[in-house]
């Protein structure tokens, strides 16, 4: 019989001032611009031992879409110690970065600066597994319960904090469509996440026929990664998406404004009807593909055609999967729709890549404990303010702020690299009723509205959830 868990030591007397869940990028750049800030005790939980952002997409060539300045810090504090320059740097690597020439880096060396950050900055606790979150109307706190883990990932202690505010940064999870997911959950016939492609790249690479699904920048890149890797003439990939093009990203420059502050605050003081149907609008705006990735794939296509004959590879737009089955134990059957034809068929592959996406992870379990107090809107989701806080009931003295969960009320900009750093500035010049990090009146060539939506000043009665510094804290 194991022994009962036990409670963590070193749980300050006081409440803290900040308990951020999660350790993805949105709350890495949070604790990076919190880490000058004397005056906030902040600590950040995540159950993973480390951080660990789309491995399985850590693709060779792949670049972030966003340029390098889109880092944890600088868009808020261009002199943070946390920058990807100052990474750069610290590595001895600036002057090879200077003549390299590259706006857009590639994904792995984001993620490897990423844990750099990670591995160096103070007050992140990995292997904590936060449990639940409830208000205290006693004490006036959010009382937080964790689970510390060992490195097995098994309960090593439980632990409880109490904390003024919380920060949600819980992040993004692998969506696979209801037709497939039966295929997911059985063994056999390889049926993968594209999140966890590099994990099983060598076995879908021997499999005979390869199919997928998805027709976003994750299955371009995955289409273009197996293609380079398939026998010429013999190369049976198919690549099926829902989209009726495999369409480029909008990347214009004044299209590129959607994913400003301006923009942001824009959406927000809309209507709840426009923002949602803005939102299934504006899929090219964040859903669509690389420019550059459309030209490898092309020219690789090319390539392959210079001898005579067309590739073995199938691209077909438009198309959805109605239902699949396996056949045997060694095959996958796919029964699809052409959107605009009405006409169906189907195809035996014997290995699936859904590049499907990703959704918001779900916080009705972690939120549980403060569904009394919540505010949502018509479509039952929740209530979030300008500065991205869950709008509670009056009673709740404290703030929950949410990162990357607000799609709904902030727009496109939401999961965009760009935004984090002016978001993470937001939530702490909120947090302490000041101004540590002043933020630009006007980010965008373009007026979206015929009114002004002007930036908000940080409210005078918020300074009153910090406490002030003690000695030795």
């Amino acid at each position: 019989m194991n022994p009962k868990p036990t409670p963590p030591r070193h749980e300050p007397a006081s409440p803290r001032d900040l308990v951020g869940i999660g350790i993805g990028p949105c709350n890495l750049s949070l604790a990076a611009l919190a880490h000058p800030l004397a005056e906030l005790d902040a600590v950040f939980y995540e159950q993973r031992p480390g951080f660990d952002w789309h491995p399985g997409l850590l693709i060779d060539g792949a670049t972030i879409q966003v340029p390098f300045l889109a880092d944890l810090v600088t868009f808020a504090d261009p002199t943070s110690p946390w920058s990807f320059l100052n990474y750069l740097k610290t590595c001895e690597r600036l002057y090879p970065f200077y003549f390299a020439e590259r706006f857009h880096i590639h994904r792995a060396e984001y993620d490897a600066y990423c844990r750099w950050v990670a591995q160096n900055l103070p007050g992140l606790h990995f292997n904590h597994q936060v449990d639940a979150v409830r208000w205290n109307p006693e004490r006036d706190v959010f009382e937080v319960d964790y689970t510390q883990l060992d490195a097995e990932g098994e309960v090593d202690a439980l632990g409880r904090t109490y904390t003024r505010n919380v920060v949600l940064g819980v992040g993004t999870a692998p969506y696979v469509p209801d037709p497939l997911k039966p295929l997911v959950d059985a063994p056999g016939v390889p049926v993968i996440h594209a999140a966890d492609y590099l994990d099983h790249r060598e076995t879908v690479l021997t499999a005979e026929h390869v199919t997928v699904v998805g027709s976003g920048q994750s299955g371009a890149e995955v289409f273009l990664d197996l293609l380079r890797h398939r026998p010429v003439g013999r190369e049976k990939v198919h690549w099926i998406g829902r989209t009726e093009a495999f369409a480029p990203m909008e990347y214009s420059k004044l299209g590129l404004e959607h994913f400003t502050p301006d923009y942001t605050r824009y959406f927000h003081a809309l209507a709840e009807p426009v923002r949602d149907r803005l939102v299934a609008a504006q899929w090219q705006l964040h859903k669509g593909i690389d420019a550059d990735t459309l030209a490898a794939i092309h020219d690789e296509l090319y390539q392959r055609s210079l001898h005579g004959g067309w590739p073995d590879a199938v691209l077909t737009p438009g198309v959805r999967v109605r239902t699949a089955g396996r056949i045997a134990t060694t095959k996958i059957e796919l029964h699809l729709e052409h959107l605009q034809q009405g006409s169906r068929s189907r195809l035996t592959t014997d290995a699936v890549i859904l590049a499907t996406g990703y959704r918001e992870r779900p916080l009705g379990r972690l939120l549980a404990g403060l569904d009394p107090y919540l505010r949502r809107d018509s479509s039952e989701r929740p209530r979030i303010d300008e500065e991205f806080r869950l709008v509670l009931d009056p009673c709740v003295t404290g703030s929950v702020h949410v990162q990357n969960a607000e799609l709904h009320t902030h727009g496109v900009g939401t999961p965009d690299l760009g935004l984090a750093a002016w978001r993470s500035a937001t939530i702490l010049n909120s947090l302490t009723g000041k101004e540590p990090y002043p933020l630009p009146a006007r980010t965008a060539f373009t007026r979206f509205g015929l009114e002004d939506v002007q930036p908000r000043v940080p409210h005078a009665r918020q300074a009153t959830r910090l406490t002030p510094l003690v000695e030795g804290r």
